[in-house]
């Protein structure tokens, strides 16, 4: 796109800030690229205080636009209650937890990350493209859409189909080892966490950047 700069999303990072660093490393980003972050930069992987260090540091050098993932969700309701707190370490909030600290005490996470998360969008469109972290009712505009949609119900229970503004969704949420390209929608969440990949794509050129988490 020359100087118009990329589109750029990026999968699940799930505290992987190695496989982050890596990934960005292969990227390059210019001042005038677009990043879209899927959410759900926090949980199962080892440092998810610093992949929220490594996102804020990444705004100052491009345009960054986060959404909000489920886990970022819980990890904002983990300061507001109890309940909140128990619910976010019963799936699987502690490994967040201890990226703070050996206290695993909610007072250790510094505002900047909660603010961060706060600003998190629930969705972003460009003229043709749309991004959602989870999932999507076809038949409704974003603005339309149920919260459980965007951030909680998995590829595994639910595939869409073309939505009804004839744009191409891209995803994350669902962890598939490889890139999940249906064609109207595209799956980037390829289980980082889980011994496989963080991944990038240009929506616009389709170039795939991997990077692993050691």
């Amino acid at each position: 796109m020359g100087c118009m700069g990329r589109t750029i999303a990026i999968g699940d990072i799930h505290g992987c800030s190695v496989a982050l660093r890596r990934l960005l490393g292969k990227i390059r980003p210019r001042k005038s690229d677009t990043l879209v972050l899927l959410g759900d930069y926090v949980d199962k992987g080892f440092d998810s205080a610093g992949t929220l260090d490594l996102v804020i540091d990444l705004m100052r050098r491009c345009t960054v636009v986060p959404l909000l993932g489920n886990h970022d969700e819980m990890m904002l309701r983990a300061r507001d209650s109890r309940a909140g707190l128990k619910r976010w370490i019963d799936k699987g909030g502690l490994s967040a937890l201890e990226s703070y600290g050996r206290e695993a005490d909610v007072s250790l996470i510094p505002e900047l990350h909660f603010t961060f998360l706060e600003h998190c969008r629930p969705w972003y469109e460009t003229e043709t493209h749309f991004y959602v972290h989870a999932n999507y009712d076809p038949r409704f505009p974003l603005a339309e859409q149920e919260e459980e949609a965007l951030r909680w119900v998995s590829l595994r229970d639910y595939v869409p189909g073309p939505h009804v503004s004839g744009k191409t969704a891209i995803v994350g949420h669902t962890p598939h080892f490889e890139v999940l390209d249906l064609g109207h929608l595209v799956c980037l969440d390829t289980g980082c966490p889980y011994d496989g990949k963080l991944t990038a794509m240009d929506v616009d050129t389709g170039q795939v950047w991997e990077a692993e988490e050691p």
